[in-house]
Parts: structure tokens; sequence; C-alpha cells
């Protein structure tokens, strides 16, 4: 199933002439810088801002083309913006059950229990909504979204208001509402630190315009990718966080691939680890008597051109995936490597995605 929204709008500053298909599986991150347009297509896809010329089909539902237009209420959209818009008179329980007790009996698919412990609700429910930080309000605004039982969930830059303590407190919980709930999500965002901690596929956006939809990985595996231009290319592993050793370590595991890392937080199932490819040394033999905790075999599939005088050398690991390695022309020729090459992976640093 995907959502399919064809847009021909004209705005103040710029034109959004967008005719895509975006999955509906986990998450789907629109990604750009400000200004793009990425607000103006959430509207567009919820209903909220009505356009001639503008047509959107969840699945085999049509929720405007031509003359046919479905309001919002009708569409079954969880909406979370910026800053949570809670009902101020009421406390945290009403606001968490305000769009669960509008919902048909026959509709809902979450009870209240459930969405309160999944998103660790219960020590709010007493409080006031004044009582509250950004952090915990938009935890309720997500809450009540997830209560109204959408069949797809809409989050317009629900971090950008909050301070770094408060966003890393939500993102676990963000992470969490494709897996455990079931819904899809649409979710934008300029900041490409929670594009590679949530999504599942990305949509690029640059003026008014959807320049390709990939999946993370293929969003990853390109060094000209748009999610690089802060700290240049980057992997990004999928694996399971292990308890910490008696060496103060804790074990990565991402199927026959085990790295070390130092944390000392506990065990996640799911979890993400960040590599950037500058942090990746390369060596034609096994490494020994080194510093260095980490080094991986891995077979060259492709060496590209990066910036003046440097190149990004692709290669596969041992369960195939994807890690990227930025080192100098001068070391590529030296070490003459080409595609097909067995060599190893030295990883100096790696960021754990929590």
């Amino acid at each position: 199933m995907t959502l399919k929204v064809s847009a021909s709008v004209q705005y103040p500053n710029f034109t959004l002439e967008v005719n895509t298909a975006l999955p509906t599986q986990g998450v789907t991150a629109v990604f750009g810088r400000s200004g793009c347009g990425k607000t103006s297509l959430l509207r567009i896809i919820a209903g909220i801002e009505r356009c001639a010329n503008a047509e959107v089909r969840f699945g085999d539902d049509i929720w405007q083309s031509g003359r046919h237009f479905l309001p919002l209420e009708r569409r079954r959209i969880g909406l979370v913006f910026q800053e949570a818009s809670l009902l101020p008179h009421l406390g945290v329980r009403d606001n968490l059950l305000y769009g669960y007790q509008r919902t048909p009996k026959h509709l809902r698919r979450l009870e209240p229990d459930t969405a309160i412990e999944q998103l660790g609700l219960e020590p709010l429910l007493q409080r006031k909504i004044d009582q509250l930080s950004g952090g915990e309000r938009q935890r309720i605004a997500l809450g009540r979204a997830l209560l109204s039982s959408p069949q797809l969930l809409l989050l317009d830059e629900p971090l950008s208001a909050l301070d770094a303590p408060s966003k890393r407190d939500i993102l676990p919980y963000i992470e969490r509402l494709a897996s455990n709930f079931g819904v899809p999500v649409v979710y934008v965002s300029h900041a490409a630190g929670e594009i590679e901690r949530l999504a599942d596929h990305v949509a690029f956006m640059r003026d008014g315009q959807i320049d390709a939809v990939e999946t993370l990985e293929q969003a990853l595996a390109r060094p000209d990718s748009p999610l690089f231009h802060d700290e240049g290319p980057a992997t990004v592993l999928h694996g399971e966080l292990h308890a910490t050793d008696n060496a103060g370590l804790a074990c990565f595991q991402s199927g026959s691939l085990t790295l070390r890392l130092p944390y000392s937080r506990g065990t996640m199932p799911r979890a993400r680890l960040r590599i950037r490819a500058r942090d990746v040394s390369l060596a034609l033999d096994p490494p020994t008597r080194i510093s260095i905790l980490n080094h991986l075999p891995m077979r060259i599939q492709a060496i590209r051109p990066a910036c003046e005088g440097r190149v990004v050398v692709e290669g596969r690991l041992a369960d195939g995936q994807l890690l990227l390695s930025e080192i100098s022309q001068w070391s590529c020729q030296e070490l003459e490597l080409t595609t097909g090459t067995l060599i190893y992976a030295l990883i100096k640093a790696v960021s754990l995605l929590d």
C-alpha cells in the first residue's frame, strides 16, 4: 500500500510541484532544508489545505481528486506538530482521551492503558497541562493522536521546539510508533540525525519538489546523499545492544558481526549504530597489536570520488550490510585498492543512535 500525492500549487515564495508515491510501511521521513515545502506537503496530505490542483490517495481510498474532497476528520489521520496543541482547560488524562472518545467503537484499535504504558505516561496522568515540560507535552500529543486509532500518523518536526535533553527523552517513544502500534508514520524533519535514527524510507525534498524516495540504506549508500551535508558520509548498522561486560564494554550484535563499544545504559533489542566514513581506516592484512577495538573484514564493491584528494570506499561486510570508508586518494593508490579486494575495516569511533 502507498500514499500517492500529486500537487501543483503556487505559494508566495516557491512552487510545490510533486507527483510521488510514499511508502506506508514503518517510518517515511520527508527530509529537506527549511522552506522547501515539507509542511505544505503534509497539510495537503492531511486535508488541512484544500488545493484545486491536488490529488491524494491512501491505498484504495481517494482523499482528494477533482471536486471530491474528504475532510481531515474523515481521513482518520493522527497529527502532531512542532508545538503540542493540547487543550489547556483539560488535564492530561482528558487530553489523552479526547480523540479516543470521539472515535466510533468499531474503529478503535488501541486502548488507553496500552498507549499509557508504551509511552510511559502513568506518572503524568494527574498533572495539569501547564505543569508539563516540552517533551512531556509531545508525548501526550503522541498518545492523543494514537488513541484516535489513525490509519496514518503525520509528525511535522515534533522535536524542533525541544531542547537536547527533551529530544533524547522522546526519541525512543517515536521510534516505537510504527513497530509497536502498526501505524505508518510520515515524519517531517530537516535534522539528519533524526532521520538516521528513525526512518525506514526517506523522501528528499528540495525547492518544492521531491527528488527521490529511497530506503534508508539506499540513502546512506551514496556519498552525495543530502543527509551527509554536515558531517560527511556515514553508515548506519542495524542490530541489538547487549549488556556491558567485565571490561566495561557493551556488545553490538548485527547478524554475524559483533562490535564492542563503551555504553552503560542497558540492553536495546533494536539499535542503530552510526559510523562516519572518516572514522574507518583500511588495512590489507588482519590487524594485530593495535588499540582500535573493532576491525571487520569487508569486500570492496565500489570506489567513488569524494571531496578533492579523497575517495569513499564502499564495502560489504560478512552479513551483507554496507560500510563506508573515506580515505585519501594517495592511500587508495598506495594500497592498490580495487573492486573485489578483501580488506579490513578499522573502526576508530562509533555513535549509538540513542
